[in-house]
C-alpha cells in the first residue's frame, strides 16, 4: 500500500513540476483550446479501475489539455470480476466482440486500447486508422522507439503502423557471475541459442541433494520445473501449436513436438533444471535457525546459475543485494542480464514481451484529430522522460531506458528481441475447455518423466485423447474434463 501511495504522490509532483512546460507545449497550434470536448477510449485489457488507468496513461495529458475530457469504456465482461461465476451454459462475452460492437455503434470511441495479440484482428477488419500519414505529417520521430515495440507493431500491421505503445514489459536471462567464475565458464552473451545456453547450464550444474547447483530455470521462483510454463516459454517463438486454428484437430503427434519434449526431458533427467523444493524440510521462520526469506527464489538463493527474469523483478533484486549483509542465510553475488535465448529458426524473437497501453484510432472515430493528439502525447519524448523512472514497466523510448541507481547493467537485453507470435487467445475465451486439453499434455509429459510412457507414445495418446476432448468442446464449448484426465498414476 505504501508503494502505491508513493507512486501516486510522485506522479502528482511530476505533473506539478511539469505544468508550465506541458501547457506551453499544448497551447500552440490548438485553435479551439477553450471549448470542452470528450475523447472516448475503449479498452479490452481489463482496466476497470478508471483512476488506475488515468494514473498510468492519461493524467499528464488531461492536465495539459483541460478542455479535453477523457471517458473510459471497458469491454471486459464484468461478471467475471471479483470471482463471479456466470451461468456455465451461457457463452462468455468476448471483449473483442463487444469492442467491435462499440467501435461501430452510434457513439463510437475515438481511441481503442487492446492487447498485442488482438491487434491483427482489428487491422484485418479495417477497424483502425493507419497512423503512418499522421506520423509523417507531424514529423513524429519513431526512430528512438525500441525494436521490440515498433518492429513488433509493424509486424502485426504488415509493415504499417496502426497503433503505438508508450510502455512495455520484457524478459531477459539473468546470470550469477559468481557461479560462472567458480566454474571457470565464460559469461553468456546476447542472442545465445537455446542449445548453446543449455550447454552452458550443463557445465555449471554440480553437487547433490540440497547442495545441488542447477544450471538453468525457466522462472526465478521455484516451480518444480513446471512443464506447461516451460513449454510455453520455449516454444512461443516457434509458433508451435497444440491444435489447429479452429480448435478442432490436435497437432502434437509430430517430429517437432517430439524434439521439444525430448529436449526438456533431457534437462530434467540430467538435473539441469531445479527440482521442486521440499517445503516440509524448510526451516521454520519462527525458529532460532537462520531463515532466508528468499528460499523459494531459485536465483537469489544461489541455487541456479541462470534464469528467465521479468524486468519488474529487477528493482527487488537490486534492493536485496544492496541489503544482503542484513539478511540471514543470503550470500550476495554479482549478476547481469543478456537477452532471452533464441531459436536458430527464429533468431529475432523472444518470449514474454508485452506491449502495455497499445492504442490506436478507431476508423469511425468522432474526433480523430484529438485522438491522434492524445496518442502522440503519451508516446512522446516528454511523456517518456517523466515515466522513465518506473520500476515496473519500460518506456518505449530508448533514450529514457537506463539502469537504475547508475548500476552497470546490460539493459538492452530487454529491448532487442521482437515479441513472439501471439497465441489465439480468442479461441480460449470462446472454448474454455481448451485449457483442459493443454493440461492433459502436462500430465502425459509427467508420465514420460516417470518412465511410464515413451515420448512419441505419450504424444500419440495426447493426440488421440485430445481429439476426443476437442469433439466434446465442439458440442459444448464450456465442457470440463478434470474427470477424464488420468494424472500421473
Amino acid at each position: 500500500m505504501q508503494k502505491y501511495v508513493k507512486k501516486t504522490v510522485a506522479v502528482s509532483l511530476c505533473v506539478g513540476l511539469m505544468a508550465p512546460t506541458l501547457v506551453a507545449c499544448t497551447k500552440s497550434g490548438s485553435g479551439d483550446s477553450k471549448s470542452e470536448k470528450v475523447l472516448r477510449i475503449a479498452t479490452t485489457t481489463g482496466y476497470g479501475n478508471d483512476e488506475y488507468f488515468r494514473q498510468r496513461f492519461t493524467e499528464l495529458f488531461e492536465f495539459a489539455n483541460p478542455n479535453i475530457k477523457l471517458e473510459l469504456i471497458s469491454t471486459s465482461d464484468d461478471r467475471y470480476m471479483y470471482g463471479g461465476r456466470p451461468d456455465p451454459k451461457e457463452k462468455p462475452k468476448d471483449p473483442m466482440d463487444k469492442l467491435k460492437e462499440v467501435m461501430t455503434g452510434d457513439n463510437p470511441p475515438d481511441v481503442v486500447m487492446v492487447g498485442y495479440e488482438q491487434l491483427p484482428d482489428l487491422i484485418s477488419n479495417n477497424m483502425l486508422k493507419q497512423l503512418d500519414q499522421d506520423i509523417a505529417k507531424d514529423k513524429f520521430d519513431t526512430s528512438d522507439i525500441v525494436p521490440a515495440v515498433i518492429e513488433g507493431i509493424k509486424k502485426a500491421g504488415d509493415g504499417k503502423i496502426y497503433a503505438l505503445a508508450p510502455t512495455f514489459n520484457s524478459s531477459a536471462l539473468i546470470y550469477n557471475k559468481k557461479i560462472f567464475d567458480e566454474a571457470g565458464v565464460q559469461y553468456p552473451t546476447d542472442k545465445l541459442t537455446w542449445d548453446q545456453m543449455f550447454d552452458l547450464a550443463r557445465r555449471l550444474a554440480k553437487g547433490e541433494g540440497e547442495n545441488r547447483k542447477y544450471g538453468f530455470s525457466f522462472s526465478t521462483h521455484n516451480m518444480g520445473s513446471d512443464f506447461y510454463y516451460a513449454t510455453q516459454m520455449y516454444t512461443a517463438p516457434l509458433d508451435l501449436k497444440t491444435f489447429d486454428d479452429k480448435g478442432e484437430k490436435m497437432t502434437v503427434d509430430s517430429d517437432q513436438w517430439e524434439k521439444v519434449w525430448k529436449t526438456l526431458l533431457q534437462l530434467k533427467t540430467e538435473k539441469i533444471l531445479p527440482e521442486p523444493i521440499d517445503f516440509s524440510k524448510q526451516r521454520n521462520p519462527g525458529s532460532n535457525e537462520d531463515y532466508n526469506p528468499f528460499m523459494d527464489d531459485d536465483f537469489l538463493s544461489g541455487r541456479v546459475a541462470m534464469s528467465i527474469i521479468n524486468y519488474y523483478q529487477l528493482d527487488q533484486y537490486r534492493n536485496v543485494m544492496k541489503n544482503a549483509a542484513n539478511i540471514k542465510g543470503l550470500t550476495p553475488f554479482d549478476w547481469d542480464v543478456v537477452t532471452v535465448p533464441v531459436h536458430q529458426e527464429a533468431p529475432e524473437y523472444g518470449g514474454n514481451i508485452g506491449l502495455d497501453g497499445l492504442m490506436g484510432i478507431n476508423a469511425k472515430a468522432q474526433d480523430p484529430e484529438d485522438a491522434w493528439k492524445f496518442i502522440k502525447f503519451i508516446n512522446s519524448e516528454e511523456w517518456a522522460r517523466l515515466k522513465g523512472s518506473s520500476t515496473y514497466n519500460l518506456v518505449s523510448r530508448q533514450k529514457y531506458i537506463k539502469p537504475k541507481d547508475g548500476t552497470e547493467l546490460n539493459i538492452k537485453a530487454f529491448t532487442t528481441l521482437l515479441p513472439a507470435p501471439s497465441r489465439g487467445y480468442k479461441i480460449y475465451r470462446e472454448k474454455p475447455g481448451l485449457y483442459g486439453v493443454e493440461r492433459l499434455g502436462s500430465q502425459k509429459f509427467q508420465q514420460v518423466a516417470e518412465n511410464k510412457l515413451q515420448v512419441r507414445d505419450a504424444l500419440k495418446q495426447w493426440q488421440t485423447e485430445g481429439d476426443a476432448m476437442l469433439q466434446k468442446i465442439k458440442e459444448n464449448p464450456n465442457a470440463q474434463f478434470d474427470s477424464m484426465m488420468q494424472g500421473g498414476s
